[in-house]
């Protein structure tokens, strides 16, 4: 991990890594769920991190609208991802520890991205 990460992003790059551990796990995603509901989670996971890292690249000074648009897309799909391990829940695929958990992870890095989105603006 390079230092330089901010932790929104080290934190996205933790989270991409549980949800593609979770779902990749047949014995509880099932293969029924695999197109409509694994795909689209592992992919929301993986967006947000390449979102947020590519905010984090572009220079504030002189593209600060499409550093804007990157962090709002990756809050953006925190909410799906949110509505997908809901759904989970939902489907009895997942537990409610489970879902807490994976639910906390996403919603920290959603609130650190508002966050980080907001200091932006201001400056």
């Amino acid at each position: 991990m390079a230092e330089t990460d901010l932790k929104v992003i080290l934190k996205a790059k933790e989270l991409a890594e549980h949800t593609l551990r979770v779902t990749s796990n047949c014995n509880r995603y099932p293969k029924k769920y695999r197109f409509s509901l694994v795909d689209k989670m592992q992919n929301k996971s993986l967006e947000i991190y390449e979102h947020l890292h590519e905010a984090n690249r572009t220079d504030l000074r002189e593209y600060a609208r499409e550093r804007s648009e990157l962090q709002t897309k990756a809050i953006a799909h925190c909410d799906e991802l949110l509505f997908y391990i809901e759904l989970s829940y939902k489907l009895n695929i997942i537990n409610d520890k489970s879902m807490g958990y994976w639910s906390k992870m996403v919603t920290d890095i959603k609130h650190m991205a508002i966050a980080w989105r907001s200091k932006d603006k201001k400056r």
